[in-house]
């Protein structure tokens, strides 16, 4: 009897009590993860921003959640494609676990409401959504194992689509544009420019050129981002000059 209520009460003393705020956090968390949390510390810090007593935030499990992400696409396009060469594998993998598709999904999820300290979203990383995308796989992982893991991560990437709809998906549009020059034989430039706007701000201006004809010009805060956003406004350009048979119009935009 003394034995029963020993290990009774030990089990007790380690049970705590949640808050309100803690109950609907472990909800709203369980309804992500679709099960049963066992160790609610793992994903408040999978949702913290500054470090805490332990020194410990979000970005530890999204260092973890990174490579265990990244063995489980490995591994399933593998199998789903046993004939590919490693070329097409890089590329697949590429397609399916890029910054922008981790990022649209963690705005898909509304991953930045649970963040539990943040004050000014304002303040939060342009890849805040896809990071903590990454903490919450390495929060599964560690609460319950690879194969949980596995099936969470899988659920999440493919609940809206199979793994044919990345075939056909573009990760770089600039990348498009030089294979297709270099088939084509033709002379294609890339020109950014680099300006101050009055807030100290720098500000990217792309354009593409084929030849001494431009094509198409962009803006934006990063030189990648404009030059990006010039490539895709280049590639549809000459897709649909290449439906039409039209005349050339230059094409512009701002990010």
């Amino acid at each position: 009897m003394e034995i029963k209520n020993y290990f009774s009460n030990l089990f007790k003393s380690k049970t705590k009590k949640l808050t309100e705020q803690d109950f609907q956090f472990k909800k709203s968390i369980e309804e992500i993860v679709n099960y049963s949390v066992e160790d609610l510390e793992l994903f408040r810090e999978a949702f913290t921003l500054k470090p805490g007593i332990k020194n410990h935030n979000y970005q530890r499990l999204e260092f973890l959640g990174d490579a265990v992400l990244g063995s489980i696409v490995s591994g399933y396009i593998f199998d789903n494609y046993p004939e590919a060469d490693e070329g097409f594998l890089t590329k697949m993998k590429s397609k399916i676990v890029n910054r922008k598709s981790l990022n649209a999904l963690g705005k898909k999820l509304q991953l930045t409401q649970y963040l539990l300290d943040a004050k000014n979203d304002a303040n939060l990383s342009e890849n805040i959504d896809g990071n903590l995308v990454e903490a919450i796989i390495g929060a599964v992982y560690e609460d319950v194992d690879y194969d949980a893991c596995r099936d969470f991560v899988l659920r999440l990437l493919f609940q809206d689509q199979d793994i044919e709809a990345f075939e056909a998906k573009i990760i770089s549009y600039k990348g498009l544009l030089i294979e297709w020059a270099q088939k084509e034989k033709k002379d294609l430039r890339f020109k950014t420019d680099e300006n101050k706007l009055v807030d100290q701000l720098v500000y990217f201006q792309s354009s593409i050129w084929i030849g001494e004809t431009k094509i198409s010009e962009a803006g934006g805060r990063s030189k990648k981002k404009a030059t990006e956003k010039a490539a895709h406004l280049a590639y549809t350009y000459l897709q649909n000059k290449e439906n039409n048979h039209g005349e050339r119009k230059e094409i512009s935009a701002e990010l």
